[in-house]
């Protein structure tokens, strides 16, 4: 398989990367951490004047109808810079939103970054299982209402409105509300999420149901791994440069040769992970049918997972006791894979999927 991207998609990841660079850079990234929001409205603007927030949807909304592949090189930028924005979670919901009659309404002000979207999937007991849904909505008055709770909604507490699957007569269905309580928190890697409840909140029904909410959560997971994959770049190669520089006994520890071969085995990781991330990508895009993606997305987290914890917890310890201080950008690195292994699905979740598959 080709897993070359052509000029338009490298140029863009290549203008992502240097706006990154230029405005992004770790010092600028601690100080958003250490923010009371945990995020950046400036940076987020700065998204939507070069394009990001427009690349995955419909040109008749004022996007550029990128898949994942196209999203992917923007995706290892993100990874490779540890992104706090709640860029994902607007791009899953707006593919939702972009199936329903809701789309020319929504769309257009999630394009010009006006608008910040999530998808409130997860609850409490689920397990990662998509169809365990106890949210239930109904009509009344003429309009839908909904009642329920989501845990662990990324990017809840910044969104305006969220994508919410619910339990009605007809089965599982999906939901565009604004919730009636939030509580914000952070996660491990200091990304912001939030528990939202819906007290017969109003609804606007978005059609759809399990399928469309396997797909897209299918192609946030395809996301994730090409995520990881920058994050783990990051950290293989600042761990090089520090094996190339730290002394001991008068000479750069990376002369040495257990930790060369420690060294190789993480880029060989890195390398296995990326050629699976990208071939979970183009399988989302293909289109080829739900059996066929499911088992290339399952299989690329499994290899991601397994990736993540070997490059982290290596690019920590060959730092010694200084890799898990804030001062290194591995520390936070180690944190941000830890929570892209399981998002979506751990690695027993989709062993389990990909067994039944």
């Amino acid at each position: 398989m080709n897993f070359d991207t052509s000029e338009e998609q490298q140029l863009f990841s290549d203008s992502v990367r240097r706006t990154l660079a230029r405005d992004y850079d770790f010092e600028a990234r601690k100080r958003t951490l250490a923010s009371e929001a945990g995020w950046s409205e400036q940076v987020w603007e700065r998204f939507a004047e070069i394009g990001l927030t427009g690349l995955p949807f419909p040109a008749e909304h004022g996007g550029f109808g990128g898949g994942a592949v196209d999203l992917m090189g923007v995706m290892e930028a993100f990874g490779e810079a540890l992104v706090l924005e709640p860029y994902l979670a607007t791009v899953l919901a707006g593919r939702l939103v972009a199936q329903s009659p809701q789309a020319r309404a929504i769309l257009p002000a999630v394009v010009e970054g006006r608008l910040r979207l999530a998808l409130a999937h997860g609850e409490i007991g689920a397990r990662h299982r998509v169809d365990h849904v106890t949210a239930s909505a109904w009509m009344e008055g003429g309009h839908w209402r909904l009642e329920g709770e989501k845990a662990a909604v990324s990017g809840a507490p910044m969104a305006g409105r969220s994508v919410v699957p619910a339990q009605t007569s007809q089965g599982i269905e999906l939901f565009l509300a604004t919730p009636d309580a939030v509580r914000a928190y952070r996660a491990l890697d200091g990304t912001v999420c939030g528990d939202v409840v819906f007290r017969k909140a109003k609804a606007d029904r978005l059609g759809g149901g399990l399928a469309a909410l396997e797909e897209a959560l299918d192609f946030g997971t395809a996301l994730v791994c090409a995520e990881a994959v920058g994050v783990m770049k990051s950290a293989c190669e600042a761990t090089l440069e520090y094996l190339k520089t730290r002394k001991q006994f008068g000479v750069p520890i990376g002369s040495f040769q257990a930790l060369q071969h420690r060294m190789v085995d993480m880029f060989i990781a890195q390398e296995q992970a990326r050629s699976m991330a990208c071939l979970a990508c183009s399988k989302v895009d293909a289109n080829d049918g739900p059996r066929d993606r499911q088992r290339a997305v399952s299989a690329a987290k499994i290899r991601i997972a397994d990736a993540a914890r070997l490059i982290s917890q290596e690019a920590v310890q060959l730092h010694g006791g200084m890799g898990m201080t804030e001062e290194l950008k591995v520390s936070h690195s180690f944190r941000r894979l830890t929570v892209l292994a399981v998002q979506f699905g751990d690695a027993d979740h989709h062993l389990a999927r990909f067994a039944s598959l």
